[in-house]
């Protein structure tokens, strides 16, 4: 199969473990997914107003090479520029606000949200790389003062899960304490991930 006759997704490094397991039982069940994925840097969630205009140069690279791109991004962040970009290079991205909500799903998603409003979300790839992209990445680890000044209204972690692994749920568990927060595990699977690469599926086939 040439690649334009594929579909790829132009992702945020953050997801891309789920992605790759997704895309791989597509494979399995329906015999060639026609799925390739290209992944961006996951620590751009730190400075996601960069997000856009290299989400726009991955896409371009790859005009006319694909049947179709998908941005596997939410908003994340960029108040509505991302969806500009999107609309100017003729792509389409995930759904949402961010990738929290794709995986807890909306209804569950607002009510932690109503729960409580200082709440940290992490996922399994956060949870993963809490060091190197907090503590690191938001420059507590060399300055600890900063950790009151980026976390002083928040009280809450909760620890969106997408597999079952006591080793996550231990590192969630003390991030949560080397921040000062109050802890709350949700197995959310792979929410409505699944449903988005199915939809790219059908549009390759």
């Amino acid at each position: 199969m040439s690649s334009s006759d594929r579909v790829l997704v132009v992702a945020c490094g953050a997801l891309a473990k789920e992605l790759r397991h997704l895309i791989a039982a597509l494979d399995r069940d329906g015999g060639g997914s026609a799925i390739d994925l290209e992944c961006l840097p996951a620590k751009l969630h730190n400075r996601p107003e960069l997000i856009p205009e290299a989400v726009r140069e991955r896409v371009r690279a790859a005009h006319g090479r694909y049947r179709s791109i998908l941005v596997g991004y939410a908003d994340c962040g960029t108040g509505g520029l991302l969806d500009k970009v999107c609309q100017e290079e003729g792509v389409e991205r995930l759904p949402g606000p961010h990738c929290y909500e794709l995986y807890a799903g909306a209804e569950v998603f607002e009510r932690l949200h109503d729960q409580e409003l200082g709440t940290l979300y992490l996922t399994d790839y956060l949870v993963r790389h809490f060091e190197r992209l907090i503590l690191e990445g938001l420059g507590i680890s060399d300055h600890p003062e900063l950790q009151e000044v980026y976390f002083n209204n928040y009280t809450r972690l909760v620890f969106l899960s997408q597999e079952p692994d006591p080793e996550l749920d231990r590192l969630a568990q003390k991030a949560a304490d080397r921040l000062g927060l109050g802890f709350e595990k949700v197995a959310t699977g792979y929410g409505g991930l699944v449903d988005a690469l199915v939809e790219i599926r059908e549009r390759a086939a």
